[in-house]
């Protein structure tokens, strides 16, 4: 009974694990807990040794990694010389990204929002677009690169659990 138990927590956490890297590029799924999922499931494995302390340790991070994706984005932005509009617009391009706009939205609407969201400012300003542009496009690229760091920042966190899965799953088999 335990070997079949055993073999059904590993396809749940290869699952899980599949998933959560897809999660790391589609809005709607979270990346990151979702292969943290798959660590906990492999962590009842009987043969495995992970110790709790790793996986609160791992969990940690999870749950670093999956805030910092919100924010990178709009502190890019800022960075980048953006304004306050922007880093909301680019915040709120993130958030309409997950509600499932579309798989590719992810990439694209950090970008959008903080355009918009610069475009707004200028108007607010009362200033002209007009030799504004080069500023706009600063900080829209800044939420484009934010968001393409917080995309490697889940990919990585994600592949990790892969690796540490396996080798837990190697060394219980051999070890």
């Amino acid at each position: 009974m335990t070997f079949a138990l055993d073999i059904l927590l590993i396809v749940i956490a290869a699952v899980l694990l599949l998933v959560g890297i897809i999660g790391c590029f589609v809005p709607i799924l979270p990346g990151p807990p979702i292969a943290y999922a798959g660590l906990v499931a492999v962590f009842f494995v009987s043969y495995c040794d992970i110790q709790l302390s790793t996986l609160l340790i791992l969990g940690v991070i999870m749950v670093v990694v999956t805030v910092l994706d919100f924010l990178v984005p709009s502190w890019a932005t800022k960075k980048f010389g953006g304004t306050k509009w922007g880093s909301r617009g680019a915040a709120i391009g993130v958030l309409l990204s997950l509600i499932g706009l579309a798989w590719w939205a992810i990439f694209i609407a950090p970008f959008v929002g903080a355009f918009v969201g610069e475009l707004l400012y200028l108007k607010k300003q009362g200033q002209k677009t007009e030799g504004n542009m080069k500023g706009v496009w600063k900080a829209s690229f800044g939420a484009f690169l934010g968001m393409m760091c917080g995309i490697m920042l889940k990919l990585i966190y994600c592949c990790f659990l892969v690796f540490f899965i396996v080798k837990e799953l190697i060394m219980g088999i051999f070890g």
